[in-house]
């Protein structure tokens, strides 16, 4: 199977109040095309600084990370602006949608971006609001929408781009059990759909119970990486 993320002796270090913060010590990871993962571990244990490694969105103290036989590490920021454009998709726990912003305006941007056609775009944005279950729902704003309706509008602009990857940075804390599981399912259900690749960062254990492989990580060290058997 395609490597799609690939971490080799990873490093990332911050400096927090004249200390260094140690956040990833030498973390090796590979991802494989199709996977539905989660990284857990408590606050500070370094699972969000590996997505945003992951994602584009920061820069390594130290190793190699690769995305899609990428080596990000020896990109210029231009390039990997490109990259994070066109290969991965964000979810994160607040949404992040822009408020002024319809819900497909909010879906369709990421695809304006990349110059897709017009009519491509709104294709393609009214097919991803029918398969997140918001039909109906194209013309509101944010604001008009429950936390549960926003995170899946956020699903949908993940995946209107068709990523190969999909890094979902504690995509169920701002959400109750019952919207969380339905957010989980649906996520699930585009995984084995379209075989996109799905990374969370998370300390819920619902979404480690879904997840096909658990990695844990403690004090910015893998502690375990476990691939579950069955469905």
């Amino acid at each position: 199977m395609t490597t799609v993320v690939k971490a080799e002796k990873v490093i990332k270090d911050y400096g927090l109040n004249g200390q260094t913060v140690h956040a990833l010590r030498g973390v090796d990871l590979e991802f494989k095309a199709g996977e539905f993962a989660a990284i857990a571990g408590p606050s500070g244990s370094g699972k969000s600084t590996f997505l945003h490694l992951a994602g584009c969105l920061d820069t390594l103290s130290g190793g190699s990370m690769y995305i899609s036989g990428e080596d990000t590490g020896a990109m210029k920021r231009k390039d990997l602006a490109v990259l994070r454009r066109q290969k991965i998709g964000f979810i994160f726990q607040a949404y992040n949608l822009i408020p002024v912003l319809s819900v497909e305006e909010n879906i369709s941007f990421p695809l304006s971006l990349l110059g897709v056609h017009p009519k491509e775009i709104k294709e393609r944005t009214a097919q991803v609001l029918a398969e997140v279950g918001l039909e109906g729902y194209a013309k509101r704003r944010p604001k008009e929408m429950s936390g549960g309706q926003q995170q899946r509008v956020a699903i949908a602009r993940a995946l209107v781009k068709r990523p190969a990857l999909i890094l979902a940075d504690e995509p169920t804390a701002n959400l109750d059990s019952k919207i969380g599981r339905e957010i989980l399912e649906l996520m699930l259900a585009m995984n084995k759909s379209a075989g996109t690749t799905f990374i969370f960062s998370t300390h819920d254990h619902m979404v480690m119970d879904y997840a096909r492989r658990l990695v844990r990580i403690l004090d910015g060290q893998i502690e375990s990486d476990e691939v579950k058997g069955g469905e």
